[in-house]
């Protein structure tokens, strides 16, 4: 059964840093187009970074360009997400995606809280 289990969300303070793991397992993570997204109360969800299979192509929100990174492990069947210089308005639930032509698996989620 495939899964995708992230991990690392948390309460940090503006201008800190958190690192988001998301744990793939259940299917091959390698040939999947990868994403994290992000939802705060009474927004709708948007995406926030995506990396391909290979990691040859990254993109970004404009929102958190030049201070999130994505990466993947393929060997680890992992991806993360660095975050850096954190803002209060990046509070929100994270979660993974993994998209591979009509196959589509999603994390539960994690929060992180930016706040003083």
């Amino acid at each position: 059964q495939a899964h995708l289990v992230e991990s690392g969300g948390g309460l940090v303070h503006p201008g800190g840093s958190l690192t988001l793991s998301c744990a793939a397992s259940g299917f091959p993570f390698s040939v999947y187009f990868a994403n994290w997204y992000r939802q705060a109360p009474g927004k709708e969800r948007e995406l926030v970074a995506n990396i391909t299979t290979f990691s040859t192509i990254t993109s970004y929100a404009p929102s958190v360009k030049g201070r999130f990174t994505i990466s993947r492990d393929n060997g680890k069947n992992t991806m993360y997400l660095q975050m850096n210089n954190l803002k209060p308005e990046d509070s929100g639930v994270y979660t993974c995606n993994a998209r591979f032509g009509t196959y589509e698996y999603w994390g539960q989620g994690t929060q992180v809280t930016v706040s003083s």
